[in-house]
């Protein structure tokens, strides 16, 4: 099982870096995509709809301001989605972690912190939901847990 991380712009990347690397010290495979759900979001439903079959077992999407690329995602699978909300509209964010965490009933979305702290916690996040059928996982989870981890 591999982990997508999504973000709707290219500028996305370097908070999201640290997801990736969160992800890969915990030995978990990791793809980052630029896809918007504003600009271009038929290859949003086209990567969100193969993900299962392609290995995804988690998506991690990350988004600012209106924020609308984890709801979409979440419209699109049964897969877990991790919403990371992004700064670039209000102050600290606050609309896009609004836009995240305020999804229909029936429809969730897993959300996180703003920025880093939060493409932390989705991939500390995506790594206990992994260790619930990877022990390996389950192993470098405890280590990170016992706080006896470096990156």
């Amino acid at each position: 099982m591999k982990v997508m991380i999504i973000m709707g712009s290219k500028t996305d990347e370097n908070v999201m870096q640290e997801c990736s690397t969160w992800l890969n010290w915990f030995h978990i495979k990791n793809d980052m995509v630029v896809a918007s759900a504003h600009r271009n979001p038929d290859k949003v439903r086209e990567l969100i709809v193969s993900a299962k079959d392609n290995g995804y077992g988690v998506i991690v999407a990350a988004a600012g301001m209106a924020a609308a690329l984890p709801g979409v995602c979440a419209a699109y699978t049964s897969l877990p989605v991790l919403g990371v909300p992004l700064e670039g509209g209000m102050p600290g964010g606050v609309d896009a972690l609004y836009s995240i965490v305020q999804m229909p009933a029936g429809l969730p979305v897993g959300t996180l912190a703003v920025g880093k702290a939060g493409a932390r916690n989705a991939a500390v996040l995506a790594a206990r939901i992994f260790a619930l059928s990877d022990e390996a996982v389950a192993k470098q989870l405890q280590v990170f847990k016992d706080n006896d981890y470096k990156v």
